[in-house]
């Protein structure tokens, strides 16, 4: 458990995203932690690089709702100070840590506050005489470095850990993932570091992510962008989406357009996606240009429209029940979309199959 997450098992994967404030600058952490968690953040991830940072990090976990990890590097005198603040989990490295009695020290901490620890090894700080040893960042030294910190946990006797191997080419993170479970039980936080701006960063992240998911690796996973955080949670969730791990909010089937078109397809759908950003719910809404494939798409999801001069067809359920004027079609969609969303929370018993 990081907080309230159930993180492994049976648990839906969460989804996390790490504050990229000052953690001294108190207001500014805490807005962007309420921005992640109203993007759908299940856990967000704050770094505390020193002992001011560990008193910031004290009063910013009392103004937000979301379970917040402590990422501490070098100093244990921090991991013990934020374990006290209230921490929902610790993130370190025992071999930077120190002594085995400093990393002791944390493990009793997390013990005695019933936190769990996250080991986390990047590629691109392995260890000296394993980059001597192996010669490069590889899927074994990754996975050598990971057990290497486990047992240090194993020989303290303390269960309560996740384990991450992220590096930032796609290929040597996945195969260091897909070793490191075939040898320990407990969950596995996903990611590929420094995957790079939002465009490019979140196809890498959906390829790498989406081949371990799909082999059922990973338990919880962080989208690293070089962008907003609310971009790597938007990014995270579009990913357990593409893959019915998990939905939240509108799964929007959209063409991509041709001259067939009767109406303006992209622009809508960009409008509507900004407009019902709110919407948690999830629902399947087809937005289709032309006549060609409109129907069958329709057909299948909750509600659609298929391009027709002048009006779209308009469905609910597979069926056609109405028509929508073209140059309305926005602001039409949005009002039926808002009004099943509304039903649903008065009627959760109906299902996702009514008629509005």
């Amino acid at each position: 458990m990081v907080g309230n997450v159930p993180v492994g098992g049976d648990a839906p994967i969460s989804v996390q995203t790490m504050t990229n404030t000052l953690t001294t600058d108190v207001e500014a952490t805490v807005a962007q932690i309420a921005q992640a968690a109203a993007a759908g953040a299940d856990i967000v991830r704050v770094s505390v690089p020193s002992i001011d940072a560990a008193e910031a990090f004290g009063q910013i976990v009392k103004r937000v709702e979301v379970p917040v990890v402590a990422d501490i590097h070098f100093d244990y005198r921090i991991a013990l100070r934020v374990a006290d603040l209230g921490a929902a989990c610790l993130r370190i490295n025992p071999g930077n840590i120190g002594s085995e009695e400093r990393v002791r020290a944390v493990v009793d901490a997390a013990r005695d506050h019933g936190i769990p620890i996250r080991i986390g090894v990047n590629g691109g700080s392995l260890e000296k005489d394993l980059l001597e040893k192996y010669g490069e960042p590889t899927p074994e030294a990754l996975r050598e470095s990971a057990m290497r910190h486990v047992a240090y946990l194993e020989k303290f006797d303390f269960p309560d850990f996740k384990v991450s191997v992220k590096a930032s080419d796609l290929f040597l993170t996945v195969n260091a993932y897909r070793l490191l479970a075939r040898e320990i039980e407990q969950p596995l936080h996903l990611g590929i570091t420094e995957a790079g701006g939002l465009r490019a960063g979140s196809i890498k992240s959906a390829i790498g992510l989406g081949i371990m998911l799909s082999e059922g690796i990973g338990d919880t996973i962080r989208v690293s962008l070089a962008a907003d955080p609310v971009e790597e949670v938007k990014a995270g969730f579009d990913i357990l989406k593409s893959l019915g791990l998990r939905s939240r909010g509108i799964n929007f089937i959209a063409c991509p357009t041709c001259s067939r078109r009767e109406y303006d397809v992209i622009g809508t759908v960009a409008e509507l996606e900004k407009r019902l950003a709110d919407i948690t719910m999830p629902l399947d809404v087809a937005v289709i240009g032309c006549v060609v494939n409109g129907p069958g798409e329709c057909i299948s999801a909750d509600i659609g429209v298929a391009g027709a001069k002048h009006k779209c067809g308009y469905y609910e359920n597979g069926q056609r029940v109405d028509r929508l004027d073209n140059e309305r079609i926005v602001d039409l969609l949005e009002e039926k979309i808002r009004a099943r969303v509304a039903y649903l929370k008065e009627h959760p018993e109906a299902g996702r199959a009514f008629a509005v």
